[in-house]
């Protein structure tokens, strides 16, 4: 199946690190999240990636067009008749990425609208480019077809933020610090769509996919959730970035399935 990725916003809340470049290529472990999650996929059996660009697009954009150049072993012949002879070879060498521009101020569901032409009439694979998983993406798809709804989404628990308190009134019973995971599920972003979603993606480049489609969706009974109770962590604040960080170079990263 076909993966779009949105890869355009402007990750303002990761201010430290996204002045320079697109969020999806701030790096965990010397890599591109960006990669990160198309690693996943590809793990997964998907290769065919839609990259919808915006904020500091021509970014990613060298990033792929020099990748061989930045990834191998290289040996340079100079003189009239100039060589390039790549020594290294990688897992990734059958992925094809479509690198497509949607404009620096499109919302979500106007840059998912773009993509869709090069989608074509089947079903396909959606997320962002700033959160990773370990979640079995092939039993979210078997999922998907088994439902028969025009959208799936895995819904997750976030590790948690803040202390929780159990209450009796206005009594504190008990109190945890910063739980594993908080109680109540979430998008975790990975989804599945039939091209039937076209027909939800009003209003063209200021769309926002996440308000008027998915409501819609959901009070038409098409939209369901895959549970997955495992990892899963995005990457919204230097401190998740860190901690992306701290569990790659620990060897430690669960996402890791490649």
């Amino acid at each position: 199946m076909k993966v779009v990725i949105l890869c355009g916003g402007l990750g303002t809340r990761l201010r430290e690190e996204t002045e320079y470049r697109p969020k999806p290529m701030v790096p965990i472990g010397g890599r591109p999240v960006l990669w990160h999650i198309m690693k996943l996929y590809a793990a997964a059996g998907h290769t065919d990636f839609i990259l919808c660009l915006g904020y500091k697009g021509e970014v990613i954009r060298d990033y792929f067009r020099n990748y061989l150049w930045n990834t191998s072993d290289v040996t340079l012949k100079l003189g009239r008749n100039p060589q390039i002879t790549y020594h290294t070879s990688h897992a990734e060498e059958d992925w094809t990425v479509t690198l497509l521009e949607t404009g620096q101020e499109t919302q979500t569901g106007g840059r998912l609208r773009r993509a869709l032409p090069y989608v074509g009439n089947e079903t396909f694979l959606f997320t962002y480019g700033d959160g990773v998983t370990d979640a079995d993406l092939n039993a979210g798809i078997r999922f998907h077809q088994e439902h028969g709804a025009i959208a799936t989404i895995t819904a997750v628990k976030p590790t948690g933020r803040f202390g929780e308190l159990a209450m009796d009134g206005k009594t504190i019973t008990a109190f945890r610090e910063k739980p594993e995971q908080e109680s109540a599920y979430i998008s975790g972003g990975f989804m599945v769509l039939e091209p039937k979603i076209a027909d939800y993606l009003d209003g063209g480049d200021a769309c926002v996919f996440e308000r008027g489609p998915l409501e819609r969706l959901a009070q038409e009974g098409q939209l369901k959730a895959h549970t997955h109770d495992g990892f899963w962590q995005c990457m919204d604040t230097y401190r998740e970035q860190q901690l992306l960080e701290k569990l790659w170079t620990s060897g430690q990263a669960p996402w890791k399935k490649w």
